[in-house]
């Protein structure tokens, strides 16, 4: 063994704690963002308006990236409540169906506020999708 490979061996068992701790800390801030986004999403969820659920939909991409439990929780909540968890699944693919996540969710809070002689929604698409078919001519 030369001497050249017996230092570059002590730098790379050197460095190789110094690295995990970096990724430990880079994984604890991304976390802590991810929480803090979380918060915000949740406080802008409940004010008027619709801003704070972005916000929540990328802290809730942030945390299940970096840790396991949370995935774990996130995982067992999608098999205990599947109704709740598939329209944030569907928002967190890689190409998110926002539109029609919408559109459910407003269906979905309009069943259960609305008596069924005052909810409109479903009514109103059926009327648009049929004079969409008639002009395109399907």
């Amino acid at each position: 063994m030369s001497l050249l490979s017996s230092l570059s061996f002590g730098f790379v068992g050197a460095a190789a704690p110094r690295r995990s701790l970096w990724r430990t800390l880079a994984r604890w801030a991304l976390l802590s963002l991810g929480c803090l986004l979380l918060a915000v999403g949740l406080v802008g969820a409940l004010l008027p308006g619709h801003l704070g659920v972005p916000v929540l939909v990328v802290g809730l991409i942030i945390v299940l990236r970096t840790s396991r439990p949370a995935r774990r929780q996130f995982i067992g909540l999608q098999q205990r409540h599947p109704k709740l968890v598939f329209p944030l699944r569907r928002l967190l693919r890689r190409e998110p169906e926002v539109m029609p996540v919408a559109w459910q969710q407003l269906l979905r809070a309009e069943k259960l506020i609305l008596p069924r002689k005052w909810r409109h929604a479903a009514r109103l698409r059926r009327r648009y999708l049929r004079k969409a078919k008639a002009a395109i001519g399907l």
